[in-house]
């Protein structure tokens, strides 16, 4: 089993920023992706970007240039630090870890990200 705990969500006022980190633990060595989804009411849960064990990184289209997705392999924590936020990136925000060897994904809990207008 791997556990992930999040942290760093919070209210932060339209054009701010905000760092989300997600430490893992337990059986990670099967774990070579790592990332962040969000999911806003009434809307499905939506990939915001992940980093491959070697640094490769992908991001949704909407986030691009804002958000920053970063890794601590050593640390076995993952980092999103989201810049110029706006009203949409309001949601709650999943860490992720994934093993494509057993194509098997764990879940943290989810910490709140809301923006204010």
């Amino acid at each position: 089993q791997v556990q992930l705990v999040e942290s760093g969500g919070g209210l932060v006022q339209a054009g701010g920023s905000l760092r989300l980190s997600c430490a893992a633990s337990g059986n990670i060595f099967n774990i070579n992706v790592m990332g962040w989804y969000r999911q806003a009411p009434g809307k499905q849960r939506e990939l915001v970007a992940n980093i491959i064990r070697y640094g490769s990184t992908n991001y949704a289209d909407s986030v691009k240039g804002r958000f920053t997705i970063s890794r601590d392999n050593a640390k076995n924590t993952v980092n999103l630090q989201m810049n110029s936020l706006k009203v949409e990136d309001s949601a709650l925000y999943y860490c992720n870890a994934h093993s494509t060897r057993y194509d098997r994904d764990y879940w943290g809990q989810g910490t709140q990200v809301t923006v204010s207008s």
